[in-house]
């Protein structure tokens, strides 16, 4: 028992492991645009995930991310990770996991079958307001 129970108070909500989504009815769900089908909200997390769904031949520019480590796991579809490092851009099939490092530079194109993949990395710090220096 928690002291809060044994003084006759509710016990504090504790974490609790859950399933929060089917990743391949997701990633399955017809969709004419290129979307976020799918994003982690619970409260007090410490990482963010996104399942994103690319439709055939939309495509992610070229972009870098500072700050964050990103992994990216294929769940449907196919398509191509673009670096300026390879020739060649690389093969992009479902149950392939990339590892993005902070400050890399990458693109991601969909394939004839569209692409569908999940996003985790490291949760954003909120915007705080301070003094100004």
């Amino acid at each position: 028992m928690t002291s809060a129970e044994t003084a006759g108070g509710e016990a504090p909500d504790e974490p609790t492991a859950r399933i929060l989504c089917d990743t391949a009815t997701l990633a399955a769900a017809a969709s004419s645009e290129a979307a976020v089908a799918w994003k982690l909200t619970e409260s007090g997390r410490q990482l963010d995930a996104n399942l994103v769904r690319l439709t055939s031949g939309r495509h992610v520019a070229p972009h870098a991310e500072p700050d964050l480590d990103v992994l990216l796991l294929v769940v449907s579809g196919d398509g191509a990770l673009g670096t300026p490092d390879q020739d060649e851009p690389q093969p992009l099939t479902p149950g392939v996991l990339v590892w993005l490092p902070h400050g890399s530079t990458r693109s991601i194109t969909a394939g004839d079958d569209g692409l569908a993949y999940l996003t985790v990395h490291r949760r954003r710090p909120g915007m705080r307001i301070g003094r100004a220096r």
